[in-house]
């Protein structure tokens, strides 16, 4: 019997045999020790059991160190690839209404979304400090394969690293994301020009509220969940109505101010946003009243900022209403031409304020 490398045949045979006995790899250790980074057989059982079950598809069981991809069926679907990548080290790892894992998923794919690009592929690599019990780990990884399902993505290469007990925070995880942008779409926030409106999806600040509960550091009861979500499919429904989207992004750390602020500089025009437009929860309201906090810099995880043509606006904004994720969305203000670089509220009594960049930071390990 021939066993080289030239045997198609039984190349494909002890492949099948070898992906066989990667499944049946177990994790018996309660808790992620150093040998789980090493290389040897307890990585490769961590892997199989944990993430390859999980996450698997026919580009992540070839088991290579990099995914390969079919560049013409790629050009089918766009004529440019979007690139992204994000890290999350939120504190705590779970927390009401979403977790790590599903935040990374929905972030890297939010991230392609605002762009216009349909979310394809994601890699995921893990930090993991010695002790973090395993069904944590295998939790989390649960989790991300129903938002990858979820979202219509497919996790297709990774990473796995041990660090020594108190040198991480349990467990931190990386992920970079390809997605396909289709012809004519062309979103950047140097689009932006005077006399734009500016619509935003729903309310602001749940996740960064949410995060904050979930710490236990007050002893404040509430409902409030993240608004942890994937945004591609909202993303689509905009763009079917208006190709023309002059520029869109999603709020996560620093939040709305923050966008605004990044689209004033590019764009070297001036915002205008109305505080009575703007959509925040009551409880929200009352944590950051108590806090000292401000809604407008809170984080976000399911929240994007569009900015349209003004004669447009009306018909995106019946389009996101049209979709479950853009039920609650508004205009909240407008693009002026001056004073360029500024972004300003309007407030309840009638006076305007800045709203400048986030200094420091309200909440960190928010995301």
């Amino acid at each position: 019997m021939d066993f080289s490398p030239n045997n198609n045949t039984q190349n494909s045979l002890f492949q099948k045999i070898e992906q066989v006995r990667r499944r049946q790899a177990k994790v018996k250790d309660t808790h992620i020790t150093l040998a789980h980074g090493s290389g040897g057989k307890a990585m490769h059982d961590l892997i199989d059991d944990i993430f390859v079950n999980n996450f698997d598809n026919p580009i992540l069981s070839q088991l290579e160190d990099q995914a390969s991809f079919n560049l013409s069926s790629l050009l089918q679907q766009g004529d440019r690839l979007a690139f992204t990548t994000d890290s999350y080290v939120v504190d705590p790892l779970f927390f009401p209404g979403s977790d790590i894992g599903e935040l990374a998923i929905n972030g890297t794919v939010n991230d392609l979304a605002v762009s216009g690009a349909k979310p394809l592929y994601l890699t995921c690599s893990v930090i993991l400090e010695e002790g973090l019990p395993t069904q944590t780990l295998r939790r989390v990884a649960t989790s991300m394969k129903a938002a990858a399902q979820k979202a219509g993505v497919q996790i297709v290469t990774g990473d796995t690293k041990v660090v020594h007990r108190g040198c991480a925070d349990k467990l931190f995880i990386n992920t970079a994301g390809i997605g396909i942008i289709p012809p004519g779409i062309n979103i950047s926030a140097h689009n932006i020009q005077p006399g734009d409106a500016i619509i935003i999806n729903g309310e602001l600040g749940n996740h960064g509220a949410a995060i904050l509960i979930a710490r236990g550091e007050l002893a404040l009861e509430t409902n409030i969940e993240s608004d942890c979500q994937p945004l591609h499919d909202l993303v689509a429904t905009i763009l079917k109505v208006c190709p023309q989207i002059h520029a869109m992004r999603d709020a996560t750390r620093g939040g709305l101010a923050t966008v605004l602020n990044e689209f004033s500089t590019s764009s070297n025009v001036g915002i205008r946003i109305h505080e009575e437009s703007i959509p925040v929860r009551e409880e929200v309201k009352g944590i950051c009243e108590i806090l000292g906090l401000d809604p407008l810099y809170l984080a976000n995880e399911g929240k994007l900022v569009v900015v349209v043509k003004s004669e447009q606006a009306q018909t995106v904004l019946a389009a996101m209403k049209s979709h479950p994720l853009g039920q609650d969305a508004c205009i909240i203000g407008e693009v002026i031409a001056s004073p360029p670089g500024v972004v300003l509220l309007k407030t309840a009594f009638g006076t305007e304020r800045i709203v400048d960049m986030l200094v420091g930071d309200q909440l960190p390990r928010i995301c």
